[in-house]
């Protein structure tokens, strides 16, 4: 049953989820590809976190990391497998319950992705701006609160939208316009007066955003002066090094942030919109990964280490059988 009668109205109690494409074939080639990245992703980020814990590793940076690839985890597993399921099947239904759980889970994970690019960028401030400063300043009791600190903006963030999808009304059409449950399309579909939430979540939403970048911004701005004032060659290039991989990734992460929920929406079509939200919610967390080890010795010398040791314990235990 999609549809519940309360009182004068009939409440909506499933949403059917218009997902990507109709083109069965085209259906298929999206499953197999989506697939093979929820896969990289996940298996990606497992490394890192397994990478950030390593004994060869305690570094705030590693910590952070950390923490980063388990909220890429969330972010791709609060879409992709209702996505995916989307693909096998004529009607792609979600419950009213699903769908609040969907909406609640990628608000969290999406803001405290931004609260942890800040950290990670005043981690790189303190590192290059005050290294004689670096281990009082990013002690591990500090990081711990900046970690908490996140989660916390992530969960104050995800609750107004969770709260106000709870008191919308929806007793008229129940399909979505998208592959999974936004704000924006539920709005739409809403009986109720959404025009206080709308703005509500909006400024939620642009606080943190405008606040996280703020502090990127600043840190960068001074990580840039004290390279320039550097006079070693040598210098200058391991402080570059040292930034690149945070500053792909922010590049990355902002950059589809701001063309979904910045951008006019009259500027780009609801498939565009698709198309970035596939980008921001399912592509980008399988390249952070690729993105830290790629440019990180640390990173590729401990998952070589890693390796050889999983290898070595499976190679013992086959012995120990045999």
């Amino acid at each position: 049953m999609a549809f519940l009668e309360d009182g004068n109205h009939t409440a909506v109690t499933e949403f059917i989820s218009s997902g990507l494409t109709d083109d069965p074939v085209l259906r298929v080639v999206l499953f197999i590809i989506i697939l093979c990245i929820y896969l990289l992703t996940i298996s990606g980020n497992l490394s890192t976190i397994l990478i950030g814990i390593s004994s060869q590793l305690h570094h705030p940076m590693y910590f952070f990391l950390s923490h980063l690839a388990s909220v890429e985890i969330g972010i791709s597993s609060s879409v992709t497998p209702n996505m995916l399921v989307g693909f096998l099947v004529m009607k792609n239904t979600i419950s009213y319950l699903g769908c609040g759980i969907q909406l609640s889970s990628a608000a969290f994970f999406g803001s405290v992705e931004c609260f942890l690019l800040a950290a990670m960028a005043y981690d790189r401030f303190v590192a290059i701006c005050n290294p004689l400063l670096y281990s009082t300043k990013m002690s591990t009791q500090v990081c711990i609160q900046l970690v908490v600190g996140s989660y916390i903006g992530g969960f104050l963030n995800a609750s107004f939208g969770t709260l106000f999808f709870l008191s919308f009304l929806f007793c008229g059409p129940n399909r979505i316009n998208h592959f999974f449950c936004d704000f924006a399309p539920l709005m739409k579909l809403s009986c109720s007066d959404v025009s206080i939430s709308g703005v509500v979540i909006s400024f939620s939403a642009g606080s943190v955003t405008i606040t996280t970048l703020t502090v990127i911004a600043i840190s960068y701005f001074y990580i840039l002066i004290t390279i320039l004032k550097m006079r070693s060659t040598e210098g200058h290039q391991k402080a570059f090094s040292t930034c690149t991989s945070h500053l792909t990734a922010v590049t990355l992460y902002y950059g589809s942030v701001t063309f979904i929920y910045v951008m006019p929406k009259s500027s780009y079509s609801s498939d565009q919109n698709k198309v970035l939200s596939v980008f921001y919610m399912v592509v980008n967390p399988m390249l952070n990964p690729l993105i830290y080890s790629l440019r990180n010795s640390e990173m590729k010398g401990a998952l070589k280490r890693q390796i050889h040791k999983q290898t070595f314990i499976k190679n013992n235990q086959l012995f120990c059988k045999t």
